[in-house]
């Protein structure tokens, strides 16, 4: 089986910097997020935190 590329849909998510270091609760457990992260709110309310080098390639803003 030869493998295919994909894309990542189109999904909104709400997100904030943090200004300091805070422990969220995630899908895989409870994971550090320091400050300066970025912690997202997926579709169906999962947390993660993201280091902001990943989100900004990651994400864009929408007006």
């Amino acid at each position: 089986m030869r493998p295919k590329k994909f894309v990542k849909k189109a999904v909104v998510v709400t997100a904030y910097q943090t200004d300091e270091e805070v422990y969220i609760e995630t899908l895989e457990g409870r994971m550090k997020a320091n400050k300066g992260d970025w912690i997202v709110t997926g579709i169906k309310g999962e947390q993660y935190p993201i280091k902001p080098d990943i989100f900004e390639k990651t994400y864009s803003a929408i007006d």
